[in-house]
């Protein structure tokens, strides 16, 4: 078995989500999860199949973010995966629907970090035994931290 840390491709401004699912029918019904809550966030997305043909199956409104999206599922090459690339919204905001897909088996991340995807390879194919999401933690938040905390939600409209 051969282990690879895989970096993710993420543009400014756009944030990844990286699932696990297990049917063809999870491409449309993704879309129809993220064009459900906004009409108006731009995003692509690929499949990855474990069977039959193994194709990158793809869908999106914005032909950059599905173009990106669809080199990440290559680079990973791990089957029955997914890549969702957005921009324009926050992942929190769609996470509940996309984890309601009857497909998805589970999210590794959601976020506009910089992730590594860690990789096994072996004789049968590839599969994700998890991310690197960002940098490790510098310390404990103070007093200053917290107010820029609070600060920050409200400025992005998460709390009054």
């Amino acid at each position: 078995m051969e282990l690879n840390a895989i970096p993710l491709t993420i543009p400014d401004g756009a944030n990844v989500i990286l699932g696990q699912s297990h049917f063809i029918k999870t491409v449309e019904d993704l879309y129809e999860a993220i064009v459900g809550i906004s009409s108006q966030v731009k995003f692509g997305l690929a499949f990855s199949e474990a069977s039959g043909p193994c194709l990158i199956r793809k869908a999106g409104n914005d032909p950059d973010l599905e173009a990106i999206a669809v080199e990440n599922a290559r680079k990973v090459a791990a089957g029955h995966t997914f890549h969702i690339l957005m921009k324009d919204a926050f992942p929190i905001n769609f996470l509940a629907a996309i984890k309601a897909c009857p497909e998805v088996c589970g999210i590794f991340c959601a976020t506009a970090n910089p992730v590594q995807v860690i990789v096994a390879e072996t004789d049968q194919g590839r599969g994700i035994l998890g991310v690197i999401d960002g940098s490790s933690p510098q310390g404990v938040e103070g007093p200053d931290d917290i107010t820029a905390r609070h600060n920050f939600l409200r400025q992005i409209g998460y709390k009054l």
